[in-house]
């Protein structure tokens, strides 16, 4: 564990700089009048040199899609997936390493949040007790942290402590199983989250092709064990990332090694899942190597977006009312190589791109009617962005 005090001399070094662009920033949180007052924050995890700056703040202008950096933090080792409090105050990130402390696991982190300049500063890290961890989310009462460790095939749960620090985790369950494909050779847990009833934890493992279930307790709000398999995906699927539809009932899982969204209904009751159908993520005569990254909902529920990492693409699906199937809009590309994560503004009227290989983050306006993305013009330049995080303007609270 880091203590407290660690990086006094890098923190101290890090408030004068904001000193320099406090006024530029404080335009962005403070309140005032004018173009900056509807600006957000973009946080940025990425795996920059952990030597340097490789956790980045943005600013974006929420209808232009201008990307202004403002700032840089030493965020460890590939510091690739963040997440935010519900309060604002701390931000959590992976570092997807395969050692740490002389064990065979990555680790996490936790940062500060400065509310007025959106500076970052180190709290301690934990390790994740498992190897490359790869994604983080928080349980619906924050007090416990949700990692799932690619490489380990494992996932954890830390509790939170008031100060925003992290405790050693309390939950680990060690996923099994294998798939037929060559990367499935082991369980992979990739993406781990709450669902909209805050009643399980789910974990998608693209390893053994299932989605895990686990009960939250009443008490802690951690995972219990044992989980169970909520649902089985089609042999050699390679599920990755899952989001829920607003409504609670359906959600959408993007298949890495096939190219699929398959589409689910949910029993919020029993924390399981069936499939309603799968759609493919690539045009049709596209015969290149492609596996898909992430996907995401739109606030309105009308429309979900999964990325293409090899046709390096944006594709866009239209939610049928009645049954939350799926129909094909458009295809888009991310305007760079091997798109990763990528985030919808609040209000679902910006979606930003992080292009892994090209450095690069672009803007695309939605089109609230038919949902088809539109490239703003606009761009930020980053080594190897792999994750991105809004934070809601602070003069709306």
């Amino acid at each position: 564990m880091l203590p407290n005090s660690i990086s006094t001399r890098r923190a101290f070094l890090q408030r004068a700089a904001f000193l320099a662009a406090g006024p530029l920033l404080a335009a962005c949180v403070a309140g005032r009048p004018g173009r900056a007052e509807r600006e957000l924050l973009l946080y940025i995890g990425t795996y920059g040199p952990p030597e340097q700056d490789n956790i980045f703040l943005c600013r974006l202008h929420p209808s232009t899609g201008a990307l202004t950096r403002v700032a840089g933090f030493r965020g460890g080792v590939k510091p690739g997936f963040l997440t935010l409090s519900t309060d604002h105050r701390f931000l959590y990130a992976v570092n997807a390493t395969l050692e740490f402390q002389g064990r065979a696991t990555g680790s996490v982190r936790a940062f500060g949040l400065d509310q007025r300049s959106g500076a970052l500063s180190l709290l301690n890290e934990q390790t994740s007790e498992g190897a490359g961890p790869c994604y983080v989310s928080l349980t619906p009462n924050g007090r416990g942290l949700l990692v799932a460790n690619y490489f380990g095939g494992t996932i954890s749960a830390l509790p939170v402590q008031p100060d925003g620090a992290l405790a050693p985790a309390v939950v680990v369950d060690q996923h099994q199983g294998a798939g037929p494909h060559k990367n499935q050779d082991r369980a992979h847990a990739h993406c781990i989250l709450p669902d909209p009833a805050g009643r399980y934890a789910l974990a998608v493992d693209l390893g053994n092709d299932q989605i895990l279930s686990y009960a939250l307790s009443a008490e802690t709000g951690l995972p219990q064990l044992p989980g169970k398999v909520a649902f089985v995906a089609q042999p050699g699927a390679g599920p990755r990332h899952l989001a829920f539809h607003p409504n609670g009932r359906w959600a959408y899982v993007v298949n890495e090694l096939n190219s699929t969204v398959t589409a689910l209904a949910y029993d919020a009751a029993q924390g399981t899942f069936t499939a309603l159908h799968s759609v493919p993520t690539l045009p049709a005569d596209f015969a290149g190597a492609n596996a898909c990254a992430d996907i995401h909902v739109s606030p309105d529920g009308r429309f979900v977006y999964a990325s293409n990492r090899g046709h390096d693409s944006l594709v866009v699906l239209a939610v049928e009312a009645g049954s939350g199937r799926l129909g094909f809009v458009q295809h888009v590309s991310t305007q760079g190589k091997t798109p990763r994560n990528f985030t919808l503004s609040p209000d679902g009227r910006l979606l930003l791109v992080a292009n892994q290989n090209s450095n690069s983050i672009f803007s695309f306006h939605v089109d609230a009617k038919t949902g088809q993305l539109t490239p703003t013009g606009h761009s930020a330049q980053v080594p190897a962005p792999v994750c991105l995080r809004l934070l809601p303007d602070f003069t709306a609270r």
